[in-house]
């Protein structure tokens, strides 16, 4: 029997919720998936305002009730007082990866010396990876091409299904047996 594969993506911003412009964050994690992933995996999206309870039911609703392997969140990682996604995360995962977010903003300190600003975090919640990633569209590839030859054998560590990569454009790491 063949595990389903399924995805989250979550957009973290009250103007894009409320519709006062377009979401480009989620699709931009969505097409760089597509680039980097082979085989089968759904795409399990949502947008929600800048609230910590909103994001905490999405997560735990994409992870428990949806059964997604990996949650993408994007925004709401800054200094901002309505930056709240790394609290929300926190507030609902098992254990805390803290290389993921020192790694992302290694990543993005060679394009923007504001990378120190960011508060993006990674964590497991069961058979789950839960990745918290910047709101631009541009920092979001960075970010996922610095982080995502770890994702694969993160989630097989937790106990999630096999996930593939294109190795021409992310090598995943998996130690050879």
């Amino acid at each position: 029997m063949t595990t389903q594969i399924r995805i989250g993506v979550v957009t973290v911003s009250d103007r894009a919720s409320q519709g006062i412009y377009a979401d480009l964050s989620g699709p931009a994690i969505v097409e760089w998936l597509q680039w980097a992933l082979t085989g089968e995996y759904e795409i399990v999206a949502r947008l929600v305002p800048d609230e910590q309870d909103r994001i905490e039911a999405t997560i735990l609703e994409l992870v428990d009730l949806e059964g997604c392997c990996l949650v993408l969140t994007t925004g709401g990682t800054g200094p901002a007082a309505r930056d709240v996604t790394p609290e929300a995360t926190r507030a609902v995962i098992d254990r805390e990866l803290p290389g993921f977010g020192e790694l992302m903003r290694a990543a993005s300190l060679k394009f923007v010396p504001t990378a120190i600003l960011s508060r993006q975090l990674a964590g497991t919640r069961g058979c789950s990876l839960i990745v918290n990633l910047p709101g631009k569209p541009k920092a979001i590839g960075e970010c996922l091409q610095a982080v995502m030859p770890a994702v694969p054998y993160c989630i097989d560590l937790v106990g999630g299904p096999y996930l593939t990569t294109d190795p021409e454009r992310v090598v995943a790491f998996r130690p050879k047996p």
